[in-house]
């Protein structure tokens, strides 16, 4: 029998070795089709040879190792996760969900599966280089092309950045998901404080929350600080600062809504100068759309108020409206039952932050395993992973594909 403590150790072990494979000499840094993805597919390609596992690098540079089924038609199960990294990274965010993946294949190498196994190693999910994310999933699901056209900050397109990397963006289209899709499975790290606040090693995601992003400009009248008296003013950063004070207000007393104004600027930008102009974001979530909507319309009808008190206008631009993503109900149930059956603690909980899960959920069911984020430290160098909660969770990976097989053999 595989010894799972050592195979875990093996996922863990080879998120550092991954993370040497960076950009930016002394931390990880490693964008979409940068010059170290080559590494790292190297390096996962040898692991899927040692496996007897058929390997192909699809046209958006995603690294997919497939186990065939017991027939041509068979359907697929999908394991996986993502290899690029914010600037300045952890080790294990996107990362470990992929060794974890080749893991849980290692673990089932001798064992009969009534469906094919396609390990993912999807090349951008987190949005760096070209401000949008999940390139390489929506390649799975035919989303990509409205994306090709993005440029980065050096002036290079997705569709350029493909063809400079040596990929051929004709075969696009046989990167899409074909035939029967049983569905996907995604190992991530929390990034939050949920798991370790329960005790919990793991954890179910129930849901993944929808988003807005909103942009807001107050314009009012740049004014002298010491002659214009208050009541004449039209100070557009007074409107802008009762805006973030009261997006952080409705989160307070709105459970599961979470609230960011991320950035505010103000124009002229002198001490002496009343401002004449300010910008600001908000970055609205929650698992329930209608809460999230409600959410905001409250928000920017108080934001017309603020505007309106000082005769400063308001002008509002929508850039992204992302519908929260519910988790397949049976698949999560698979999961819970694994948990148990490994004597496990894993509660439901929703995911803050996107994630490949939600865009592969419009092509097939897809599910999410949480393991507990130490500190809730992610998105920074210090990112860890509890070595225990590793074996944790591939232990329950396992116990999930070997559920799921008997429940596919039976029909």
């Amino acid at each position: 029998m595989t010894d799972l403590t050592l195979l875990s150790r093996r996922a863990h072990d080879a998120c550092a070795t991954l993370a040497a494979h960076t950009e930016v000499p002394g931390e990880i840094t490693r964008t979409f089709l940068s010059a170290p993805s080559r590494d790292v597919t190297a390096f996962l390609t040898a692991w899927a040879h040692e496996l007897g596992l058929e390997v192909r690098v699809d046209a958006a540079g995603n690294l997919r190792a497939r186990r065939a089924g017991p027939t041509p038609d068979a359907p697929t199960l999908f394991l996986g996760s993502h290899v690029d990294t914010v600037p300045n990274a952890g080790a294990f965010d996107g990362v470990l969900g992929v060794t974890l993946a080749f893991a849980v294949a290692e673990a089932l190498r001798g064992e009969a599966l009534p469906f094919a196994l396609e390990l993912l190693a999807f090349s951008e999910e987190e949005g760096v280089r070209f401000g949008v994310p999940f390139i390489g999933s929506r390649a799975l699901t035919g989303t990509l092309e409205p994306l090709l056209t993005l440029w980065d900050a050096r002036g290079v397109s997705v569709l350029d950045a493909i063809r400079a990397y040596g990929l051929d963006d004709a075969a696009l289209p046989d990167a899409v998901v074909q035939g029967g899709a049983l569905g996907f499975l995604e190992f991530h790290i929390e990034q939050g404080p949920v798991l370790q606040a329960a005790g919990a090693a793991v954890g179910v995601v129930s849901a993944i929350v929808g988003q807005d992003r909103v942009l807001l400009d107050f314009t009012g009248q740049a004014a002298h600080a010491g002659t214009t008296p208050m009541g004449h003013r039209r100070d557009a950063l007074a409107a802008a600062a009762r805006f973030a004070v009261a997006a952080e207000d409705l989160a307070r007393v709105t459970p599961g809504l979470v609230a960011t104004v991320g950035v505010m600027t103000a124009r002229p930008g002198a001490i002496n100068v009343i401002p004449g102009s300010a910008h600001c974001t908000l970055d609205l979530r929650h698992e329930d759309d209608a809460v999230r909507a409600g959410a905001l319309e409250a928000l920017l009808n108080a934001a017309r108020t603020f505007a309106e008190e000082r005769g400063v206008t308001l002008d509002v631009t929508h850039k992204m409206a992302q519908p929260a993503i519910p988790m397949d109900a049976s698949f999560r149930d698979l999961l819970r039952a694994a948990a148990a059956q490994e004597g496990l603690l894993a509660p439901d909980l929703v995911s803050g932050a996107g994630h490949d899960a939600m865009i592969l959920a419009e092509r097939m069911p897809a599910a999410m395993l949480f393991l507990r984020s130490p500190n809730a430290l992610s998105h920074h160098p210090d990112e860890t992973v509890n070595p225990e909660d590793v074996d944790a969770a591939l232990r329950v990976g396992v116990a999930f594909v070997r559920a799921l097989a008997a429940r596919e053999g039976a029909r």
